[in-house]
């Protein structure tokens, strides 16, 4: 353990280490997660129970475009932490701060352009996502503000990453919680008015979701220079903040793959909710219900997923690529008693759980029907993650990418699609249990028959 870091070291071939490793690293971890969706949760209970089903459709419109604009940064952000995992498990500081500093400055570029161009052109991006009518201006009003603060919420997103990629998951879980603090407190206060505030309606959320970002990020620096640690914004780390291409390109050949397959992701979402929206304003408030509860049942699997990815990145680094089996194992199980009891207790209170953001009892039972249909397949989902982070971690990424991109794009959307004609919304839903349980027959079979006989190179 690294005193000034609060980072963990590469895990011994020890089961009994191997488990405490990963104990270690999920517990704050999943507690980070669940903070970081917490806030938008947040936002649509206070929406949802304040302003009614049309202000939480407004928001729910504008998720996928949102996750379609983060994808690329979520993507960067795993393509450098796996390199500042290696890099860290050699104890090469100086290359884990070049890493970082060129990881941020193309994070900050990509984030001026969406800022400048998408909210230029948020009304007519909506639109043509078929927005019902009754809720595009709420829509367009939120949209609008997230996107302009993109350079933030970039750079927000890319620090925790990084951090996780030197071991580091206290540090986020603090940022984390101020940034959850912030919103908890602003957004009731821009929709009631207090503190002598206007009254701003939907838009509440996103001002919200801004000032969280910015407060949390300033608490970060002066956090990071005070602790010394080895991603602090000090003179040391400033002189890397540049665009080094070779770096670059080395967390583009991990990253870009991972980002085209957010992209994928999002893009099927994109082409679930123009499904979605066919069957009206209530069913766009239901499919924003579900997601909310599903993300939260499947922050365990991410987490797991992530953890895999950092301790077999620090594994290869420090010279332990034999313990990459191991960690796949123990991930794997994981997954199944965490993701799985998450889903047992959705199951059981589903209806409870759904009327924190729906109080419309058609909606209510709408939505428990939907999450009803899918939820179990949350638990498939987090195996193949699992799978595909350990491969990731050794810059094994296109065929793993490539599979997850063929299993959502190839065949949850055509599965939606084909579903929703002769069932209805129902048919929508069931398309993602058969779209994840191809993904982890495909990415299985790779990891047994291929990628389990190459050898174990550092990038």
């Amino acid at each position: 353990m690294n005193n000034a870091t609060g980072a963990t070291t590469a895990p011994s071939a020890s089961p009994p280490v191997m488990w405490k490793a990963y104990i270690t690293f999920l517990g704050p971890m999943i507690v980070s997660n669940i903070l970081q969706a917490l806030s938008g949760t947040i936002n649509n209970v206070y929406l949802g129970q304040m302003l009614g089903v049309s202000a939480m459709a407004s928001v729910s419109a504008f998720f996928p475009v949102l996750f379609f604009l983060i994808a690329f940064m979520i993507g960067l952000g795993s393509g450098a932490a796996v390199l500042i995992g290696q890099a860290w498990g050699a104890r090469e500081v100086d290359q884990v701060r070049a890493i970082a500093g060129t990881t941020l400055m193309v994070g900050l570029v990509a984030g001026l352009m969406v800022a400048l161009f998408g909210g230029s052109f948020t009304e007519p991006l909506l639109i043509a996502l078929g927005t019902p009518p009754d809720i595009l201006q709420g829509a367009t009003a939120y949209a609008r503000i997230v996107l302009i603060a993109a350079p933030g919420i970039f750079i927000f997103l890319l620090v925790t990453s990084m951090l996780r990629g030197v071991g580091d998951t206290k540090t986020p879980l603090k940022t984390l919680l101020i940034s959850t603090l912030v919103g908890l407190v602003v957004t009731p206060a821009l929709i009631q008015g207090w503190f002598g505030l206007p009254r701003v309606g939907v838009p509440s959320g996103a001002y919200a979701a801004v000032a969280s970002y910015v407060v949390a990020l300033a608490w970060l620096a002066w956090y990071l220079l005070r602790t010394k640690h080895a991603l602090a914004p000090d003179a040391a780390f400033r002189k890397h903040l540049r665009i080094d291409r070779t770096i670059l390109a080395k967390v583009l050949r991990i990253g870009l793959p991972t980002a085209l397959s957010m992209v994928t992701i999002s893009l099927s979402e994109v082409a679930v909710l123009f499904l979605v929206n066919r069957f009206g304003s209530q069913a766009t408030a239901a499919y924003g219900a579900v997601n909310q509860i599903v993300s939260y049942v499947q922050f365990p699997a991410i987490s797991i997923a992530i953890t895999a990815s950092i301790l077999g990145a620090q594994a290869i680094g420090a010279g332990r690529g034999e313990t990459l089996g191991k960690i796949a194992r123990a991930g794997i199980m994981m997954n199944l008693a965490l993701t799985g009891s998450l889903v047992l207790l959705a199951y059981m209170f589903s209806r409870s759980i759904i009327r924190l953001f729906i109080l419309d009892e058609a909606v209510v039972e709408m939505a428990q029907t939907l999450l009803h249909i899918m939820l179990w397949s949350s638990v498939i989902l987090g195996m193949s993650m699992v799978l595909s982070g350990v491969m990731r971690a050794s810059g094994a990424v296109l065929v793993p990418t490539a599979i997850g991109m063929i299993a959502i794009g190839g065949i949850q959307v055509p599965v939606a699609w084909a579903l929703s004609v002769q069932y209805g919304l129902d048919g929508i839903w069931a398309a993602y249990p058969v779209a994840f349980l191809a993904m982890l027959a495909m990415q299985t079979a790779y990891y047994r028959l291929v990628w389990r006989k190459q050898p174990i190179r550092r990038l």
